[in-house]
């Protein structure tokens, strides 16, 4: 069964990356003929470029907000001072998770096309958009690593030495979890890259998102829409590699310390 569910997941990536390089493909089980100019096309072709680089910098922008929020929010939960308190902050972190995107995205959709706040379309909702989506990955991370490593201990502690608060959360809590702060940003890098029902709703003409422009490409050719395809597909293993080698990594360093 896990050989057959294995086959299953893996014949469409296999077709995706033979249709990129097939000449023609119509009903038909494989294509037929070698070609490499629907991949010259997609880099020929400015609104995929456009997006490209536009699903680029909102990845960026939404790595250092998942940082520069995510930490100190973890950092926050983790040191509530009652359990229920602790609970229910994590139970609203991951609101984003159980409710449906669609249902964000009409959301989205209701609050920023008012005269109050005609953003709608604009790429820093975009941004929003992906930020509310992936925060909870971040945050719940985070919160798991600092139960494994006994965080309270040590700051106590450290306390205990006169450190204060700013020496303690730079010297102590910042490096035990750089390992797991990078996993985390990889592990948003790779859902926001490949991130299309929020997008498809909230973005523009001009902020389109590569997966928002990608499904524009299987109205057209086969080839093209597969080698499109692909690309996302690349940049999705890559990050999850990454994140696969960083957590390998910081077991590594943990089992070593």
């Amino acid at each position: 069964m896990t050989l057959l569910y294995l086959v299953f997941l893996a014949a469409p990536i296999a077709l995706l990356l033979v249709g990129s390089v097939g000449e023609t493909w119509t009903n038909t089980l494989l294509p037929s003929g070698f070609t490499g100019r629907w991949y010259a096309e997609l880099l020929a072709d400015p609104s995929f470029r456009r997006a490209f680089f536009v699903s680029l910098k909102v990845v960026a922008l939404v790595c250092v907000l998942n940082a520069l929020i995510g930490l100190p929010l973890a950092y926050a939960i983790h040191a509530a001072a009652r359990r229920g308190v602790r609970l229910a902050a994590r139970l609203v972190s991951l609101l984003p998770i159980a409710v449906p995107e669609l249902v964000l995205g009409f959301g989205f959709v209701l609050v920023f096309s008012s005269d109050t706040l005609p953003w709608l379309g604009t790429f820093w909702i975009v941004v929003a958009g992906h930020l509310v989506l992936t925060l909870p990955y971040t945050v719940n991370a985070l919160v798991a690593d600092m139960q494994q490593l006994g965080l309270p201990a040590l700051e106590q502690a450290a306390a205990g030495l006169g450190a204060p608060f700013g020496s303690r959360f730079l010297d102590i809590v910042l490096p035990l979890l750089a390992t797991s702060l990078t996993s985390a940003m990889l592990t948003v890098a790779a859902l926001s890259i490949g991130e299309f029902q929020l997008s498809n709703l909230v973005s523009g003409f001009l902020s389109r998102t590569y997966p928002v422009v990608l499904l524009q490409a299987f109205y057209g050719a086969t080839g093209f829409a597969c080698a499109a395809t692909v690309v996302l597909l690349v940049l999705a293993v890559l990050a999850a590699l990454a994140t696969a080698l960083t957590g390998r990594a910081g077991g590594s360093m943990r089992g070593a310390t």
